[in-house]
Formats: C-alpha cells, sequence, structure tokens
C-alpha cells in the first residue's frame, strides 16, 4: 500500500488539472468531483446534488440487479432523516460495552482457529463469515442466520436463485424474513420494520425491503475488502504489526488510516434536479455527477504524503464514510470491526505470510482501481 495504485495516479492527473474529470460508466459520461474540499462541499449539498434517485446512488445504476428504492440512503432531507431515524438504533449497537465484546469474541474465535490451520482463504474463509457473523449481531438476529448469508458471497446482487430468474437470493430471504416478522415479531431488525410507523402509517412492503436491501448490500463488499487489505498489509509489514502489539490504543488512528487508504467504495452518485455547473462541467437537468471519496482521501492538499500508510496520522479528515446528512449508517460498525481486528491479530498472531493472492480489480473505460482481493491465502503463526 506504499506504493501509489494505477488508480491514484490517473485521479492525481485530473486532480492537477481541475476539480473534476468525467469518467464513462455505462456509456454515460459523469462528471467525478475529485478535490478532497470539493467533494465535501457538494456531499452536503442535497439541493444540488440529490440522492432522491431511485437505482442511481450506485456507479453504476442498479435498475437490473434490484426491484426497490434503498432506504434511507436514495431519499433526501427531511424524509431521509425520518426514514433514517427508524433504524438507526440498531446501528448505534457498536457504542454499546456489551456489544462491542460480542464482536471481539467472534474475531478472537476466528483468529483463534485460522492459527491452527495450515492456510487460510481470507476471503472466503474469514472475511464473507466475519462480516455476516458481525451482522447478525447488529441485526439482533441468531448467528446461525449467518451461515446462509455467507453462502451469497461477497456480491449479493450478483447469486440468482436459478439461470431462469431474475430474484436474487437476497431477495428472497428478506421476503421470508419479513413473512416471519409479520407474523410473529421479536426484537430484531425485520421484526422493527413491520412494527415501525413512517409519517403516521405502517412501512409499506416495498419500504421495508428497501432498508433490508441497504442492509446487506450496503456494507458487505467494503468491509470484506477492508478487511482482506489490513490482512494483507500487515503480512507484507511485519513492523506494523509490532507497533500496534506495543499499545492496542495504536488501533484508533490505524483504522481510520485503513478506511482512507483502502477507500472500500471508490464514489457514489448524486443527481443535479435542475441544469448546473459543476465546476467548469454542464450538467443537464436529471444527469448525474460522481462523488469521488477514493480520489478526495488522497488529495494532498488534505493529507501530506497521502500516498503513504501512516497508522498515526493525525488528523485524518477521511470520507470514505461519506460526509453530511448522508454519513454512513453503519460506520460505527465497520469501525468496531476493524479496529478489534487490528487489536486482535497485533495481540494474537506474530506473523502472516501470503501464499497466494488475486487482487480485486475495479475495471471502469477509464480507470483500475485495486479493492482488497478476489483470493487471498496466508498463514497465520502465533
Amino acid at each position: 500500500m506504499n506504493e501509489p495504485l494505477e488508480n491514484d495516479k490517473t485521479f492525481d492527473e485530473a486532480r492537477q488539472r481541475c476539480p473534476v474529470a468525467a469518467y464513462r460508466f455505462q456509456n454515460e459520461s459523469i462528471p467525478m468531483i475529485l478535490r478532497h474540499s470539493a467533494v465535501m462541499e457538494a456531499a452536503k449539498d442535497w439541493k444540488t446534488f440529490s440522492s432522491d434517485a431511485p437505482f442511481r446512488v450506485p456507479i453504476p445504476s442498479e435498475e437490473k440487479l434490484r426491484k426497490v428504492r434503498q432506504l434511507p440512503i436514495e431519499t433526501d432531507p427531511p424524509l431521509h432523516g425520518e426514514y433514517r431515524a427508524i433504524v438507526e438504533p440498531f446501528f448505534k449497537k457498536p457504542r454499546d460495552p456489551v456489544f462491542a465484546a460480542e464482536i471481539v469474541a467472534l474475531i478472537d474465535k476466528m483468529i483463534d482457529g485460522a492459527l491452527i490451520a495450515d492456510s487460510l482463504e481470507v476471503v472466503s474463509d474469514f472475511a464473507v463469515p466475519l462480516q455476516s457473523k458481525a451482522l447478525a449481531h447488529l441485526l439482533a438476529l441468531p448467528e446461525s442466520e449467518a451461515d446462509e448469508w455467507i453462502a451469497w458471497g461477497t456480491h449479493v446482487f450478483h447469486n440468482l436463485i436459478d439461470g431462469n430468474s431474475n430474484e436474487t437470493a437476497v431477495d428472497a430471504y428478506i421476503a421470508r424474513q419479513l413473512d416471519r416478522a409479520a407474523v410473529s415479531p421479536s426484537g430484531d431488525f425485520f421484526s422493527a420494520l413491520t412494527q415501525a410507523e413512517f409519517q403516521g402509517r405502517k412501512l409499506t412492503r416495498d419500504e421495508m425491503a428497501g432498508f433490508a436491501n441497504l442492509t446487506f448490500a450496503g456494507g458487505r463488499d467494503t468491509v470484506i475488502h477492508t478487511i482482506t487489505s489490513v490482512i494483507a498489509y500487515l503480512a507484507r509489514h511485519p513492523e506494523a504489526l509490532e507497533y500496534l502489539r506495543a499499545d492496542p490504543k495504536r488501533a484508533v488512528l490505524a483504522t481510520e488510516e485503513f478506511f482512507r487508504v483502502v477507500s472500500p467504495l471508490t464514489h457514489i452518485g448524486r443527481v443535479c434536479p435542475v441544469s448546473t455547473n459543476v465546476h467548469g462541467i454542464n450538467v443537464p437537468a436529471d444527469g448525474r455527477i460522481s462523488l469521488g471519496w477514493a480520489s478526495a482521501n488522497r488529495d494532498p492538499e488534505a493529507f501530506p504524503a497521502p500516498d503513504e500508510v501512516r497508522l498515526d496520522r493525525k488528523p485524518n479528515p477521511h470520507i470514505a464514510f461519506g460526509a453530511g446528512d448522508h454519513f454512513c449508517l453503519g460506520a460505527f460498525h465497520a469501525r468496531l470491526i476493524i479496529r478489534e481486528l487490528i487489536k486482535q491479530l497485533s495481540k494474537s498472531v506474530s506473523k502472516i505470510s501470503i501464499i497466494e493472492e488475486k487482487p480485486n480489480i475495479e475495471t471502469t473505460a477509464d480507470f483500475q482501481r485495486q479493492i482488497g482481493y478476489e483470493r487471498l491465502v496466508v498463514k497465520m503463526e502465533s
């Protein structure tokens, strides 16, 4: 990670010319805002750059991948805040020491298993199970529920029930859980959705599914890729493992630096309700722009030596979780997982050796970017 990736060089060259560069996605030319200050400003200006655009907030857009508007992310204030309040109690649980202890115990158990294995395929046998089981705890569901989610792999929308159906496994799972919760509600996430009210009425079925869809898709590959990137970095930099072992409190700043450098979500879309000039580029009404989180997180104006991994970087104003009203609901949870993973690895593991690796490359018409790994085989030693 100390070497700038090809995507970062591409963004660097564009940043030197102007704050915005146009990139092609699905045959659509979309201006990507690149500089940290400009991205921050745009992220907070929801009236000019709206999220009220079902299926079009992700880039590439997801009209063909899902059937429901993701909530609360694909709405603007004040509706966004009202929707967000319905599920926010679940996503604040990581601040509870009792909940945090559950995640620590989960990570400890998984690292213990890795240490006795001859080798470990980090993506499928560690990162996916850890993300899935930690999510089960967050949603107040039995950890055993994660067994089905683990089978979905890294990307939930790419797992069709059968070749002749456009229904994904996550769609079918959400439907079953909502049916179950409507008949026999308990204290879990799905029951909360079936019992919730919005503006004096019950949520519609599509609204419930929209919350659940985002919950299962929004923080899945991003957390998984961050986990694999952390383990790969510590394997390549044993001195970093020693540094973290010397003081467990160092994991806090290290966590933020890993999120900055990995930037597991390259960017996100916004729609201009009216024709808008974006730093010299005209965007027509209903046209999209991109908020370039990854580019902003390597902006030398915001981060000295931005391509260096500095585990003690402070301040670290990264925007890997976004900014403004739409700041990521799952940020507390993601931070808890990565922070405790770093702590437990530095406490229990003396050495990590990479046996095999296949980087996960995000490929567009104009740039390539590594985000985590498709496959990463390591040996952990106590």
